[in-house]
């Protein structure tokens, strides 16, 4: 049978020809459209998505495959599936940020094992592989270490957006919040990647989708950080959506109190 690691130079492949599909895109002027949840997607989104999956045609046809723009199946009869999200965090492509990412995931019976976090502007690359150490490349330096953090008041929190949570978990999410030593804003997945590179030590999120955290998980426990649900339960196909993302594991318990 098949091993993870065999499929890697695949995933590798993928996040190449996703960075060839994105680039020519950026800082263009690049018109949006809104989708059903209205978030946006552009031709960049859409064309990079169809490169990747053109490289896992040609290499895995019996896998599965779950795109953020074009859907598709859960498993083959491998069981071993692909997840895809070509642009996490359109809002600041189209604003020609670069703290955006293409996520690549495979999931073996339903769990993380390949994780990539690509970032094609700045050539930043986040490589984990469920039982390895993280690799990380990129011009601007770092190493892939999450750093020590067992006193939550002087953790650095991060989230995505307060608009992503409800009624029921905002709330819970300010109690965390007060609790820590300070909040920033936005990153999307480029904030799970400074995570791993030990610049942040806490990133919380409500109703993920799967290919906003499959990619996530092997690149942060691979780094020496855990990621798991706001029980403290790995993630997986089937889960809530609801993220804790921790440069020290240790902090799980106490972040779980200000959440229940």
């Amino acid at each position: 049978m098949a091993a993870p690691m065999d499929f890697l130079p695949v995933a590798l492949a993928a996040a190449d020809a996703a960075a060839v599909a994105v680039r020519p895109y950026f800082r263009v002027g690049l018109q949006a459209d809104a989708k059903a949840d209205d978030s946006p997607v552009t031709l960049a989104d859409r064309a990079a998505e169809q490169a990747m999956r053109a490289v896992l045609a040609a290499h895995c046809p019996d896998h599965g495959i779950i795109g953020e723009e074009f859907g598709g199946t859960e498993t083959g009869q491998s069981g071993f599936t692909w997840v895809l999200d070509p642009i996490d965090g359109t809002r600041a492509f189209i604003t020609g940020r670069t703290t955006f990412g293409t996520l690549i995931a495979l999931l073996q019976d339903g769990v993380p094992v390949i994780g990539i976090i690509d970032q094609p502007i700045t050539g930043e690359r986040w490589v984990g592989v469920a039982g390895r150490p993280t690799e990380f490349t990129g011009p601007l330096g770092g190493k892939a270490a999450c750093r020590p953090c067992p006193d939550l008041g002087r953790a650095e929190l991060s989230c995505t957006s307060p608009d992503i949570f409800s009624d029921d978990t905002r709330p819970r999410f300010e109690r965390l919040r007060a609790a820590t030593l300070r909040t920033s804003w936005g990153g999307d997945c480029y904030a799970f990647g400074l995570l791993a590179l030990g610049q942040i030590d806490l990133i919380v999120e409500d109703d993920l989708k799967p290919w906003d955290w499959a990619a996530l998980v092997p690149v942060v426990t691979g780094a020496g950080g855990s990621i798991t649900d706001w029980a403290g339960a790995p993630l997986r196909l089937g889960c809530s959506g609801q993220v804790i993302a921790l440069g020290d594991p240790s902090l799980l318990p106490a972040v779980i109190q200000h959440l229940t």
